[in-house]
C-alpha cells in the first residue's frame, strides 16, 4: 500500500495534518477570524512577526502604510518659514548659488512674496541650461522657459491620497494652503514615503555608525544629531554647554525652544547650524557652518 502513496506523503503525519506548514498557511491562519477594527489587525501582525512569519521591517512598512491613512499633509508639511524658495527675478547665478547652497532637487518660485507661488523648477533643467551655454548656445535666462506647474493642496488632504496623487501625476512637491489660500508650507514625495520606510538616506548623510562628524570643508560640516557635545567641543575646539546637554540635538531643541525642522536654523557658539534632516521626535542630521576661525 505504501507505493499507492503520493511522492509528497512523507511530509504529512498520521493524523493527515502537515508536518510543516508553508509560510503562507502559517500567515493565513492568523486570519481565521477576521480583524474587526484596525487594532486587531495591528495585533495580528505583530502576532506574525512574532512568530518569524514576517520581519521586524515589514511589519514596521506595514504599520506606516495604515498610518498614513490617519495623517494629514498639515502633519508633515515644511513649514512656510523652513521653505527653500526661488525668486523669480533672480539672475541665473543668484539662483544657481542658492540651488546648491540648499542640496535640494526642486524649489518652489515665487513673485512678490510667499503666497505668490509661480511654479516650481527642478535643478536638473538648470544644470542642462548651464552645460548648453557651456557649448556656447549662449542662451537667454528666462525662469518662466523652465517653471513646471505647482500642484496645490489643503492642508487637510490625507497622505494615502496625497501618495495616490503623486504617483498618477508624476510629481514630487506639492505647495500646501490653509483655509484662507494662504501658503501654509510644502510636503514633497520623499517626505510621505518617510512615514512608511522610515528615512531615506540623501548626499547628507554620513556612512557609517561611527562617523558622526563629516567635513566637506574648511567652514563647512554634516554632524549627526546624537553627536555627543564633548564629541563637538573636542572637534571644533568648541564651548557648547557640555553639563546641561549630551547631544547636539538637545543643544538646538532648546536654543529653538520646540524639536527642530527641517530648514530651521540658529547660531550659536560661533557656528551657524543648518537643519536638514529631522522628524517629529529629533533632530537628525545638521549642517554647520564655522562663522569665525576659533
Amino acid at each position: 500500500m505504501s507505493d499507492d502513496k503520493p511522492p509528497s506523503a512523507s511530509r504529512y503525519s498520521s493524523n493527515g495534518n502537515a508536518e510543516k506548514k508553508s509560510w503562507f498557511s502559517k500567515f493565513t491562519q492568523l486570519f481565521q477570524e477576521s480583524p474587526q477594527d484596525r487594532e486587531e489587525l495591528v495585533e495580528v501582525l505583530k502576532s506574525a512577526e512574532k512568530n518569524t512569519l514576517i520581519n521586524p521591517e515589514l511589519l514596521s512598512m506595514m504599520e506606516g502604510v495604515m498610518h498614513i491613512s490617519e495623517l494629514h499633509a498639515r502633519d508633515i508639511m515644511i513649514a512656510r518659514p523652513q521653505m527653500v524658495v526661488v525668486n523669480d527675478e533672480m539672475g541665473f547665478s543668484e539662483m544657481l548659488s542658492s540651488i546648491v547652497e540648499s542640496g535640494h532637487s526642486r524649489f518652489p518660485v515665487i513673485g512678490d512674496n510667499r503666497d505668490d507661488i509661480e511654479g516650481i523648477v527642478l535643478a536638473k533643467d538648470l544644470l542642462h541650461f548651464t552645460a548648453l551655454n557651456a557649448n556656447g548656445d549662449n542662451l537667454k535666462f528666462e525662469i518662466k522657459d523652465f517653471l513646471r506647474p505647482a500642484a496645490i493642496i489643503p492642508e487637510s488632504k490625507r497622505l494615502d491620497t496625497l501618495l495616490k496623487e503623486f504617483r498618477t501625476n508624476r510629481s514630487h512637491m506639492a505647495i500646501v494652503v490653509d483655509e484662507y489660500g494662504s501658503v501654509a508650507g510644502l510636503v514633497t514625495i520623499e517626505d510621505v514615503l518617510e512615514q512608511i520606510v522610515g528615512d531615506i538616506e540623501d548626499e547628507f548623510d554620513i556612512d557609517g555608525d561611527e562617523e558622526t562628524i563629516q567635513k566637506l570643508s574648511e567652514v563647512e560640516f554634516i554632524v549627526k544629531g546624537h553627536t555627543e557635545i564633548e564629541e563637538f567641543n573636542e572637534f571644533f575646539k568648541g564651548t557648547l554647554d557640555e553639563d546641561e546637554f549630551d547631544t547636539v540635538g538637545g543643544v538646538l531643541t532648546h536654543a529653538l525652544g520646540h524639536v527642530p525642522t527641517k530648514g530651521e536654523a540658529v547660531e550659536l557658539d560661533g557656528f551657524r547650524f543648518e537643519v536638514i534632516n529631522a522628524d517629529t521626535r529629533r533632530l537628525k542630521l545638521v549642517r554647520v557652518f564655522r562663522l569665525s576661525q576659533s
